[in-house]
């Protein structure tokens, strides 16, 4: 159920999926930067994606039973394989995506870094942990343990279409589950590539990791396939329409649905090193980054600096084609014409420019764009721009700017830059956002062992971290009995004058302090 493009005009072609020929329609990707074509692909249905889960299941089982430290050892010698292809992952990303090669590579290099964490640490994150027991259950040994789901369906984004879906997918694969990947349909070689590189790592585990391709009905089969767990990137919209699919069979869903952003910037604040994270976490990648710098609330005694340096920083950038530029093309076709709204409803709402501007859309590009003095209540301030945008509103005090980054209906990440720490992290604890840099942007990105996620409209469960491992587990509880209670209390074989006994003795015992 991710969103099509008109490109996706299938045709007919055969396949093999799972290991069996299958006939299927096809769809071809283009380059967003020249619109050339770049590879053809088969769309998946229902019966190819249930193939890929009955062959991911039964692979699934040899996985799960064996040791940890041969998980690890497997998922390592992935990770090398990806780093040692590193050059060819990192061209694929960037022909998919328009964005700089250079941009590409250091997308594969952050995912490295989370997969390396995740496998080298499933182990002591999902072992089984003993608990202490109450004073009743004293004869009891109580553990618990992190068990893996089974198959988890991973729907994939197009903006990152490596380091995003490898937050579940590497979490997902290191907690002894196997995965079904449905890459974006803008993406798919992306994802495909993913799937080979794993089969060459770990051959006798083949089919662990699945890659189907195709569009909006492709996520839809996946998400009725039966699966245990679908984890979804992507907007609100398509998440809600996924999350109702999963609803009828209570199949788990994990949803991380982008953001609306905000920097707060005090009095005391850097604005050097203010102005140069607001211009890279604005503009980088084109803008198209789930949690990407779009609102900047500064307060007025440094406002009108800020915008001069973030103006002055931000037309310093060009974008185009060649490896030089600072970011590529709009990859989604679709998001210019939301980005020219946006920009446009500002400005005819008496925000002013102070760089570009409605012009500065040229699909499939679209040059740096500064606003400010934007109304709260504009579409480029309360919904997801997902482009190369930035408002920096002034406001009158620290209090105001968060009030103003809180009242988004988005509430993925922020930032905080502030002269002192220790007031930048009180301010980072009165935000919702599910992440908060201070003094940064996007730092907790790189970070493999913070968890990563939002609420409300950015979608809810965690990635990345011991959270993002359990997130694709079960809990189970044991207990063992040691030896026989002096009081049975769980026979009927207990008289009714000792269990009275026992209530009495326990409601003095919790009556004291």
């Amino acid at each position: 159920m991710t969103e099509t493009t008109p490109d996706a005009a299938p045709r007919a072609t055969s396949a093999t999926v799972a290991g069996a020929a299958v006939h299927a329609a096809t769809f071809t990707t283009h380059s967003p930067a020249t619109g050339e074509r770049l590879a053809e692909y088969p769309a998946h249905g229902p019966e190819e994606v249930a193939r890929a889960v009955t062959r991911a299941r039964i692979t699934q089982a040899g996985w799960a039973a064996l040791p940890a430290s041969r998980r690890r050892e497997l998922l390592l010698r992935w990770k090398k394989a990806i780093a040692e292809d590193l050059d060819r992952v990192a061209a694929t990303i960037a022909q998919e995506t328009g964005k700089p090669v250079g941009d590409a590579g250091l997308e594969v290099v952050l995912t490295l870094e989370h997969l390396a964490w995740a496998a080298r640490n499933a182990a002591r994150v999902l072992g089984r942990r003993r608990v202490r027991t109450g004073l009743f259950t004293v004869h009891q040994r109580a553990s618990l343990v992190h068990r893996p789901l089974g198959v988890i369906g991973v729907i994939g984004p197009w903006n990152y279409p490596l380091y995003t879906p490898m937050g579940s997918i590497g979490y997902a694969l290191a907690a002894g589950n196997a995965v079904v990947f449905k890459p974006s349909e803008l993406t798919p070689g992306t994802g495909v590539l993913l799937a080979e590189l794993f089969d060459s790592a770990a051959p006798e585990h083949a089919g662990l990791l699945t890659t189907v391709t195709g569009a909006a009905a492709t996520g839809d089969a996946l998400a009725r396939s039966g699966v245990d767990k679908v984890a979804f990137t992507g907007s609100p919209g398509t998440a809600r329409k996924v999350m109702a699919v999963c609803a009828e069979t209570l199949t788990p869903f994990l949803a991380e649905c982008g953001g609306k952003d905000a920097v707060i910037v005090t009095a005391d604040a850097d604005l050097e090193a203010a102005a140069d994270a607001i211009v890279w976490g604005a503009l980088s990648n084109a803008g198209q980054t789930c949690a990407g710098v779009e609102r900047v609330y500064a307060v007025r005694e440094v406002h009108e600096e800020l915008c001069e340096k973030v103006v002055e920083k931000a037309r310093a950038l060009r974008t185009g084609a060649d490896a030089d530029a600072a970011y590529g093309p709009m990859t989604l076709p679709g998001q210019v014409a939301v980005v020219e709204r946006h920009v446009s409803g500002a400005v005819a709402a008496g925000g002013r420019a102070l760089l570009g501007g409605p012009d500065s859309v040229r699909a499939p590009y679209v040059a740096p764009v500064v606003l400010t003095g934007v109304p709260e209540d504009a579409p480029a301030m309360t919904e997801e721009t997902f482009g190369p945008v930035v408002t920096v509103n002034v406001v009158g005090s620290v209090d105001e700017a968060v009030e103003r980054a809180n009242a988004s209906r988005y509430a993925l990440g922020a930032a905080v830059f502030s002269g002192g720490k220790r007031t930048g992290a009180a301010i980072a604890a009165r935000l919702r956002a599910g992440a908060v840099s201070v003094n940064s942007v996007l730092g907790f990105a790189a970070v493999p062992a913070l968890p990563f996620g939002g609420s409300q409209d950015s979608g809810f469960g965690r990635i990345h971290g011991e959270e993002g491992l359990r997130a694709f587990t079960s809990v189970q509880s044991v207990t063992v009995q040691r030896f026989a209670p002096a009081i049975a209390l769980t026979s009927f074989s207990v008289p009714a004058a000792t269990r009275e006994r026992a209530v009495r003795l326990a409601r003095a015992l919790h009556r004291r302090r």
